[in-house]
């Protein structure tokens, strides 16, 4: 049976083995998907988006109606009418 310090030395050492056995592997990956890919984007390129046109002010909400304002003013009086017994 081997001593304990050099079961840990073989574990270390694959263990680094491993680590960059799949570091040079995902590094060959990447190169290779890049190269890949950089002649299929100039051959297929993304389609440009449509740009909607914005509206114009008149179209757009110029604020709370009065009629609105009022109505919730009331309602807001009426709730601290009825609770505000104190």
């Amino acid at each position: 049976m081997e001593s304990l310090s050099q079961q840990f030395i073989e574990a270390g050492t694959l263990m680094f083995a491993g680590m960059v056995f799949v570091f040079l592997f995902l590094g060959i990956l990447v190169i290779f998907i890049n190269a890949v890919l950089v002649p299929l984007s100039k051959k297929f390129p993304d389609p440009q988006p449509v740009q909607k046109p914005t509206p114009t002010k008149s179209a757009q909400v110029q604020g709370i109606q009065p009629n609105v304002v009022a109505a919730i003013s009331a309602a807001v009086a009426n709730f601290r009418q009825k609770h505000n017994k104190e």
